[in-house]
């Protein structure tokens, strides 16, 4: 089933890419100073919401005609795990968004840290739901 699989291969990427910043990329720009740590997730979460909102949407639409082609109910969990990181990055991580973007770089102090630290546990989050959402649908497939 090419859709199944097509959930699977996108869900997957999501899931990877969440979980490379988790563990690679939070890391690394928490050891910068409060001006360069900034800059960089401003950067950072330009691209990444650029990439991963439309990848969890993807998955999403190709679960949801997985199940309509098959009517195995798994087909649906994982498209719910995946379209769950809308609603939770809307609610859950928006406001530590915004507030990070809204603030100066220039003027960035240890409080950015600690905001960007706060980030980054809510990311998880939204990795784990990747990857609950590509093991559905790698257990859907077999």
């Amino acid at each position: 089933m090419i859709a199944g699989e097509l959930a699977l291969a996108t869900a997957s990427i999501f899931a990877g890419a969440a979980i490379y910043v988790n563990v690679a990329e939070q890391p690394a720009r928490l050891m910068l100073d409060s001006v360069a740590l900034l800059t960089e997730w401003k950067l950072s979460y330009r691209r990444g919401f650029a990439m991963q909102a439309p990848l969890a949407l993807i998955a999403t639409a190709f679960g949801a005609v997985a199940y309509f082609g098959s009517g195995d109910w798994r087909w649906l969990l994982g498209a719910a795990l995946s379209l769950a990181n809308w609603p939770y990055t809307l609610f859950g991580i928006m406001p530590t968004n915004r507030a990070l973007m809204a603030a100066e770089a220039a003027t960035a102090g240890p409080s950015v840290h600690a905001s960007v630290r706060k980030w980054g546990r809510l990311h998880a989050v939204r990795s784990g739901l990747g990857l609950a959402a590509a093991a559905v649908f790698l257990w859907a497939l077999h």
